[in-house]
């Protein structure tokens, strides 16, 4: 799936505490005013506990209003929250970030370049009519059309066709290691051909059937109100704990007020503040997740980070403790990578050990971090004879970013300038070369979809679009190919440390933070994933009251 920015928040106790599933929730001594949160206290957690009794209904809060509940046309961590609990796909997310077979139950590799899908012959839609592999491939196909949202998941695929009465055989150019993380995101949704077709054009839209096989189904959409799921009694698996879900969306502050008053019962917090505002609030728990998501600083096409031992050097001497602290509530971990631990999908201990041994974004300089950051800018081909210009918004956290890149250029010799644009403009300086242009680093959050560090590293590729500074390396772009390419897990995780260690050692990007995911959640309430696996598993259906 293509990149997308994130506001996600929250924080890990540690690489290995990142996966281990563990009880209870991490809240705070404070509601307003109290002490900042620290990285190495919050325990993190894949999921919740289970809950024990079934509850009538649940008052849901999302950033904003989905632009349509059609995934292939509008992408967004706003209707994919909702859809995820409606919409079942090919393979299944879990809550650690490892995927699974799901509709199709049975896979199988007979070479490297075909991968055969066995379909489960006991799925039905939600008009009560059983899932065929016609629904399957023509779901495919529609995911693949060009100018649909996953698109791109597909540039690799030769042909996709129909092998047997439940069976779609899928060949490559050549293999293909990511492309069943991209069937347990938007590309291996499945839907019901008639339904699709039926609505035309109008597909997604309110007053519209959703055309899926999940847990939940679309009950009402009140444009500018509210979304209504109600419990699919017909639903071919484990019955959901939730008879029904109304989702509602809300600023902020306004999200806050909701959940402290238990106006709201929950919501996955997109903005640290939220989490941070009612940390120790009383009638709520928190839970903090592994994610993906990141803050990184991204050199851009001016030139003012042209060169990579000033880029070094700016890491180096880079405040990130004090970033987290200041702009973030402790809520994020200072990290060496630009992509978050919830990408460790597998083989974690390898990527745990590959992330212990990048040393030059420290949480906190020393001394002779900065004497070694210093000799970089001082020794440089091409440092910068005039103020480096750093882009932001005006939210707190990127401001808080913004300003110890000042502070760290003027400790080792530079001179930074903010550039400060209203948040509409500096959602432009992601997809326009041309609004960038006047600034030489930007203040950035992401996410990737995928549990797989290398569906990160491609932005380091000659040709991406995303690698705004110019970094070239045919042995990168190699490397990078080989591991997209290799189906074994270990072997494409040593691949992906020495990719990962290659980005790091030119500083294509500067890691600032890792941002897991936070629930907020009344606490009477328990049962969901606390990971970023909610975008893409039906967490409502796992959502229940605790005992008693």
């Amino acid at each position: 799936m293509k990149l997308r920015t994130a506001t996600t928040a929250a924080c890990v106790a540690g690489a290995m505490a990142l996966l281990a599933a563990c009880s209870g929730a991490t809240t705070g001594t404070s509601a307003s005013g109290g002490k900042a949160a620290d990285a190495a206290d919050l325990a993190l957690t894949p999921t919740t506990p289970q809950a024990a009794e079934p509850v009538a209904a649940v008052n849901w809060l999302l950033e904003d209003e989905p632009d349509s509940l059609d995934l292939d046309t509008q992408g967004g961590s706003a209707g994919r929250t909702v859809l995820t609990n409606v919409c079942e796909r090919l393979y299944q997310l879990q809550p650690d970030m490892s995927v699974r077979p799901f509709l199709a139950r049975q896979t199988a590799r007979p070479d490297a370049t075909h991968l055969v899908l066995t379909l489960r012959d006991d799925v039905t839609f939600h008009d009560g009519s059983k899932m065929t592999a016609d629904d399957v491939l023509f779901s495919l196909k529609r995911h693949a059309a060009p100018e649909m949202e996953q698109s791109d998941e597909f540039a690799n695929v030769s042909a996709m066709r129909k092998t047997g009465e439940d069976e779609i055989t899928i060949t490559f150019k050549e293999p293909d290691a990511l492309f069943t993380k991209a069937l347990a995101g938007d590309a291996g949704l499945v839907y019901n051909r008639e339904q699709v077709e039926k609505a035309g054009k109008e597909f997604g839209t309110p007053g519209q059937g959703d055309a899926c096989s999940g847990p939940y189904e679309v009950a009402g959409w009140k444009s500018g109100d509210s979304i209504t799921l109600t419990r699919a009694d017909s639903y071919w698996g484990e019955k959901p704990l939730t008879g029904k879900v109304v989702f509602r969306w809300a600023d902020d502050s306004a999200m806050v007020n909701a959940l402290a008053t238990g106006a709201a019962d929950g919501t996955y917090a997109d903005n640290i503040g939220t989490a941070a505002a009612l940390r120790g609030r009383k009638g709520l728990d928190e839970y903090f997740g592994p994610s993906t998501s990141a803050l990184a600083l991204i050199p851009t096409e001016r030139g003012g980070l042209a060169d990579p031992d000033v880029r070094k050097a700016l890491s180096l001497a880079l405040d990130r403790s004090g970033i987290a602290r200041s702009g973030y509530g402790g809520l994020v971990e200072p990290w060496a990578t630009p992509v978050g631990s919830g990408a460790w999908g597998y083989e974690q201990e390898t990527f745990a050990a590959a992330q212990k041994q990048l040393t030059d974004a420290p949480a906190s300089p020393d001394a002779g971090d900065l004497a070694k950051a210093k000799r970089l800018v001082k020794n440089a081909k091409k440092a910068p004879d005039k103020p480096i210009v750093i882009g932001t918004d005006s939210s707190q956290g990127r401001m808080v970013i913004a300003n110890a890149v000042r502070a760290a250029l003027t400790q080792i010799g530079l001179k930074g300038r903010i550039k400060t644009v209203p948040a509409a403009q500096y959602g432009e300086f992601y997809g326009d070369k041309e609004a960038r242009a006047d600034i030489d680093v930007l203040v950035a959050d992401w996410y990737i979809s995928k549990s797989d560090p290398l569906g990160f590293y491609d932005n380091g590729l000659s040709d991406s679009s995303n690698n705004w500074v110019g970094f070239r390396s045919s042995a990168y772009d190699a490397k990078l190919k080989e591991g997209l390419r290799t189906l074994d897990d270990a072997k494409r995780a040593a691949l992906a440390v020495d990719v990962q260690r290659q980005f790091a050692d030119a500083a294509v990007w500067i890691p600032v933070a890792q941002v897991p995911t936070a629930l907020v959640i009344d606490d009477k309430l328990t049962g969901p994933p606390a990971s970023m696996a909610y975008l893409y598993h039906p967490w409502a259906a796992k959502l229940g009251a605790k005992k008693g």
